[in-house]
């Protein structure tokens, strides 16, 4: 599972250092090299669950504080001082975030939310 990092990650064409992807089948790659979720879907989430739920939870590699996921668009672009993403498609969720939550029906759940964050390709 995803852990927070306090220093700061070298972002590359197929993501960020050190991050592992373990299922290359079917996440990761230059078109999912990063996974964004944001802070108001996480306060939603974790007043519908009853409990906090910190960044890494959904497998997001990055986490921002204004990202509301279902107000973005394929295609948007996110620029940061040196990095440029293109938002390449919204995330599907699979077993191993319903592995994460505890719940097998997890995945159903988080589909029908619509917030699912979203999938980048690194552009700079």
């Amino acid at each position: 599972f995803k852990e927070p990092v306090s220093a700061p990650v070298r972002v590359t064409r197929l993501g960020l250092a050190g991050d592992a992807v373990c299922d290359t089948k079917n996440h990761g790659g230059p078109d999912q090299a990063v996974y964004l979720y944001g802070a108001p879907d996480y306060a939603w989430w974790s007043a519908q669950l009853g409990r906090e739920l910190g960044p890494g939870t959904f497998g997001e590699n990055l986490t921002l504080s204004e990202l509301r996921s279902a107000e973005l668009r394929v295609g948007d672009r996110l620029h940061f001082e040196t990095v440029v993403l293109e938002l390449s498609a919204p995330r599907i969720p699979c077993a191993t975030l319903a592995a994460r939550m505890g719940d097998p029906a997890f995945v159903k759940r988080f589909r029908r939310a619509e917030r699912p964050g979203v999938y980048a390709r690194v552009l700079q």
